[in-house]
């Protein structure tokens, strides 16, 4: 076995120890899963861990109504062939009862939105902790985050209620009403997602890989045309080949020029960029230096 082979296991070990940890220090987990490739190899490892039993934790996915089709499609397919629950929050019946209001612009996002709708997914459910694929790697806000995230009454992240966690010892104890967010890829790179995913041939959705679409030309970003952004006289219209480096709402989502047709040619890629995946394509992360960081502290994921 090569050296790039065992850090992936060391990487597939420690994300199994956490997902046992959590189903072991915690009343009622769930694994927010969205059909993104982050989301999808957390499935792959809940299997590897807990399988030929099911899973201790439903999936959960806060649906913003803004998502690709595909990512919708995947997530409904794979849920299907694990045979697990899956529950699925609304952010437009959140919309609904609380008369929130979308991010004005032209490019709307509704990340803000989920909150409202994971906070109330999670005491509907009776959740003690959420399980997600974030990584310290995709913006300056996730660094500092623990495996263990501890967040207060409203879903907020507080520096003050993080624990240090030494030697692998991952502390679940809260107090009533706190809730954790439990991050087992936390110290995965978006190499070692790709790596792995190529390791197991693990399936995608088409989205992650080189095909045509219509995109109108933002700045230098390339935003596909859909039913929520129609294009204006003044803007520039383009076919490409494109493909999507992460999923997240089509609002606010860019698509890449690329020829990546293979998980070898995306690893390719990756090794050539030097821009993280979110501050490449995401346009509401580009709203301030402290866009992320002011969504954690408001309860985002």
């Amino acid at each position: 076995m090569n050296d790039s082979n065992e850090y992936l296991d060391q990487l597939e070990n420690e994300a199994i120890y956490i997902l046992r940890e959590t189903a072991a220090q915690f009343e009622k987990p769930a694994l927010l899963f969205s059909g993104g490739k982050d989301s999808i190899v957390l499935v792959h490892l809940a299997l590897k861990a807990f399988r030929p039993g099911k899973f201790p934790f439903p999936l959960v996915h806060i649906d913003t109504g803004h998502n690709f089709p595909e990512a919708i499609a995947f997530r409904d397919y794979l849920t299907n062939k694990i045979g697990e629950k899956l529950i699925v929050g609304s952010v437009e019946d959140s919309i609904k009862k609380y008369n929130l209001k979308e991010t004005a612009g032209r490019f709307p996002s509704r990340n803000s939105l989920q909150t409202y709708t994971l906070l109330d997914t999670i005491q509907e459910n009776n959740f003690d902790a959420c399980i997600g694929g974030a990584r310290r790697d995709e913006e300056k806000a996730r660094a500092k985050e623990r495996i263990f995230s501890v967040r207060d009454d409203f879903g907020q992240w507080d520096p003050k209620l993080q624990r240090p966690e030494l030697w692998d010892i991952l502390n679940g104890k809260t107090q009533q009403g706190h809730n954790v967010r439990v991050f087992p890829i936390s110290n995965w790179t978006e190499l070692d997602v790709w790596n792995y995913i190529q390791k197991y041939e693990i399936e995608l959705p088409n989205l992650y890989f080189s095909h045509e679409r219509e995109c109108i030309v933002h700045h230098d970003k390339l935003v596909a045309t859909s039913q929520f952004i129609q294009p204006l006289e003044t803007d520039t219209v383009v076919i490409e080949k494109v493909r999507y480096r992460t999923v997240g709402d089509m609002t606010c989502t860019a698509a890449v020029p690329s020829e990546a047709s293979t998980v070898q040619d995306i690893i390719d890629d990756i090794i050539q960029t030097r821009v993280s995946e979110r501050g490449q394509t995401r346009l509401d992360d580009q709203l301030s230096e402290a866009a992320m960081e002011d969504r954690k502290k408001q309860g985002y994921f």
